[in-house]
């Protein structure tokens, strides 16, 4: 019923954005009066209107081209394994003169799109072949497809670093670093040759009680049972996913909204008064973040509650107590692994602490092969994207890579 209700609501809604749509359409047409103060004002508020709404199709990534040694080249998207929940989607670069280190981006699967990691791709772009992990939305995944949990995830790290081969490297975002860890510990102890040579694990939560925020305590705050009958739903008989149980990507949208409201109120604010000013350029930013940021993704009903229930709620991993498929997950295996934690200052989602809470699992390390990163001044998202993530954190992550290539 909640997922019909937002769908109902999204449905009625659809003819009045479209009506903005065509409203503003007739901006370029009717010359200079569109510069005048008030139809300027008009097409501003039309503008922030049908702009504030949620869409469920993947962006695209964009990255069309970019510098690499001392060359402009050109990008293009491959997707080299497709499975049906998520495809590894490959940035291959033309003209490059020397073969660069593997590595695979692990994204989170946590109400958006990989795409959200666009700037973590382009910068590694520069000095690495890089894939990621592209998840599909589960409202577009036929039942036939199965079923997806925490170690369905694990699988399929596993199985896109053999696809990539002995050698590479892994860098995980997020939510998933745990099932990512979980994936390498795994292939250490089975001597697997494509374990990577190096794991970042950037913002996870390997052990929530280090320094419990927020997130942390909405999660411990309700058992399990009630997470699954407040917060699951059907997918609509619309969708090629009908009938898939699964957490919205708009619940998991307006959770993380609510931890900053007054923010996004704020945002929204400034962009009607840059877009009445005619400052379309500076408006264009806040535009193009929010375009991203309301594309969700919904997540399997089994993902989303695992993950509550093993990550956040008995933090298995950091206890000793995390199975794959009944088998103990033991990072004491990893050896020849490097790891390199980097964490926010500021980061209200996974705070200081429980990503560096890696190095003490890690016990079959020697120190040489460990190194933390706290970079100040910067919250959850700056520890991968923005101006502190290419100039400051990216340099630690090309450093380990380079270290053990």
């Amino acid at each position: 019923m909640m997922y019909s209700g937002y769908q109902a609501w999204s449905d009625m809604l659809a003819p009045a954005r479209f009506g903005a749509q065509i409203a503003l359409s007739f901006k370029d047409r009717i010359g200079p009066f569109a510069e005048m103060d008030m139809p300027r004002r008009m097409f501003a508020l039309l503008d922030v209107f049908q702009g504030a709404r949620l869409t469920h199709r993947r962006p695209a990534y964009g990255i069309a081209e970019v510098t690499s040694g001392n060359a402009m080249v050109r990008v293009r998207e491959e997707v080299v394994s497709s499975l049906p929940f998520g495809d590894l989607l490959h940035f291959a670069k033309d003209d490059v003169e020397a073969a660069q280190p593997k590595v695979l981006i692990v994204a989170p699967i946590s109400g958006h799109f990989a795409t959200l990691l666009r700037n973590t791709v382009h910068t590694m772009l520069a000095d690495h072949d890089v894939y990621i992990t592209d998840w599909k939305n589960a409202r577009d995944i036929p039942l036939s497809a199965g079923s997806f949990g925490f170690d369905d995830y694990v699988d399929y790290v596993m199985a896109f670093m053999r696809h990539l081969g002995p050698g590479a490297h892994l860098v995980s975002v997020c939510q998933p670093c745990v099932p990512a860890m979980a994936a390498v510990a795994l292939m250490a102890e089975d001597k697997d040759p494509a374990t990577p040579r190096s794991m970042t694990l950037m913002g996870g939560p390997i052990d929530v009680r280090a320094a419990p925020t927020v997130v942390n305590d909405l999660a411990n705050d309700r058992s399990i049972d009630w997470f699954e009958n407040t917060l699951i739903s059907m997918v609509p008989m619309r969708y090629a996913g009908r009938g898939r149980r699964v957490y919205p990507g708009f619940l998991q949208l307006s959770a993380f909204m609510s931890m900053n409201m007054e923010r996004h109120g704020a945002q929204h604010r400034e962009l009607y008064q840059l877009l009445a000013d005619g400052k379309e350029v500076e408006a264009n930013k806040i535009k193009a973040f929010y375009e991203e940021y309301f594309a969700v993704l919904d997540m399997t009903a089994e993902f989303y509650l695992e993950t509550v229930d093993r990550v956040f709620q008995q933090a298995q991993l950091a206890k000793g107590e995390l199975t794959y498929r009944g088998r103990l997950v033991n990072p004491g295996a990893i050896r020849n692994t490097a790891l390199l934690t980097v964490e926010g200052e500021k980061d209200d989602v996974c705070a200081v602490g429980q990503t560096a809470a890696a190095h003490g699992l890690c016990t079959g390390l020697r120190p040489h092969l460990k190194r933390h990163h706290l970079q100040l001044g910067v919250g959850h998202y700056g520890v991968f994207s923005g101006s502190k993530w290419e100039k400051q954190v990216y340099p630690q992550v090309r450093a380990m890579i380079l270290a053990m290539n």
